[in-house]
């Protein structure tokens, strides 16, 4: 790494001064509720045995991404808005810049792998308990969290490996490879053009599948006479479409965006940050309000704890 600086500044939202304060006490929020609900979803899931299943698997590795992702962004954005400490360590960029890039492309994976497994529950379900079972899910779900590291270290070696100029401003809330490779004084053009590649790859190879997926689905749930089976089919789907949405189609926005090149910097940051944000901060949400198994489970248990409660006062109240 050839550069004078040794940090880097963030530019990141266009807010006024006077706004840090309330931008970063929501945005603290923001990663706070974001944490304890998919901590709280992975906890759920690991304590009740019935639910673990492929399906529920597949988005607990999902929940575990978000809160890393959060974890990896999330402070340093604060520190910039609380505490007014806009740098950071030219190194820990590049640290940064791997985990953003390694962990949005796990989510992608893991959003293609729920697909499937919605794609094969419903279009071949004879087959569904042979084909999808926790083992098998489990082992794929390591290969999503596998597979990223070669190309992605590869990319973070040669970025780190051209000389740097002085500027040491990035447009951008965190760092990523789009945002650092605009400080270099080297040729990146044959990098930044095998990022694209692997970005498209990323985003439309799942996207495609996906998009397949549920057109199947749609043909097969049309196709049947039961209403109660096609009803219960959609409920099951429907929270995973919403995330899928949530997911992609801010990203094909940005992408869309940068190719034509006609975007501000401040539009193409609060896409990055809502697509970065929301969706986990309401995947959740969804999986636990909208999955009909979820949401009786946490009913159940809530009444539960209501019964034990009132037979326990009333027990204190014959005591005395």
């Amino acid at each position: 790494l050839t550069t004078s600086q040794t940090r880097l500044q963030y530019d990141g939202m266009g807010v006024l001064p006077e706004y840090y304060a309330a931008v970063g006490t929501l945005l603290l929020l923001i990663y706070v509720i974001l944490a304890v609900g998919n901590v709280f979803t992975i906890a759920f899931v690991s304590y009740e045995k019935s639910l673990q299943k492929p399906s529920y698997l597949i988005f607990c590795n999902l929940a575990a991404v978000d809160v890393a992702f959060g974890t990896t962004t999330m402070p340093k954005i604060i520190a910039k808005y609380l505490l007014k400490d806009e740098t950071i360590a030219f190194h820990s960029c590049f640290i940064q810049m791997f985990f953003v890039h390694y962990l949005g492309t796990v989510t992608s994976f893991l959003l293609l792998l729920m697909a499937i497994d919605r794609f094969i529950a419903v279009c071949n379900p004879l087959r569904y308990s042979t084909l999808v079972t926790n083992h098998s899910t489990a082992i794929v779900c390591v290969v999503c969290w596998v597979i990223p590291v070669s190309w992605l270290s590869f990319i973070l070696v040669q970025t780190a490996a051209v000389p740097y100029c002085d500027s040491n401003v990035i447009t951008q809330c965190f760092c990523d490879q789009t945002s650092i490779s605009k400080l270099a004084c080297g040729d990146l053009r044959s990098l930044i053009l095998f990022c694209f590649s692997m970005a498209m790859f990323v985003l439309l190879g799942p996207l495609s599948f996906i998009i397949f997926s549920y057109i199947a689905i749609i043909i097969t749930v049309l196709k049947m006479s039961n209403v109660q089976a096609r009803y219960k089919i959609f409920s099951t789907c429907s929270p995973q479409l919403l995330i899928i949405c949530l997911y992609y189609l801010p990203r094909c926005a940005v992408y869309a965006n940068d190719i034509k090149g006609q975007t501000s910097i401040d539009i193409r940051i609060m896409l990055i940050m809502w697509y970065s944000l929301f969706p986990p901060l309401v995947n959740p949400i969804i999986f636990c309000f909208r999955t009909k198994e979820i949401r009786e489970m946490l009913m159940m248990k809530i009444r539960k704890k209501n019964v034990k409660g009132n037979q326990e006062a009333s027990l204190g109240g014959k005591m005395r």
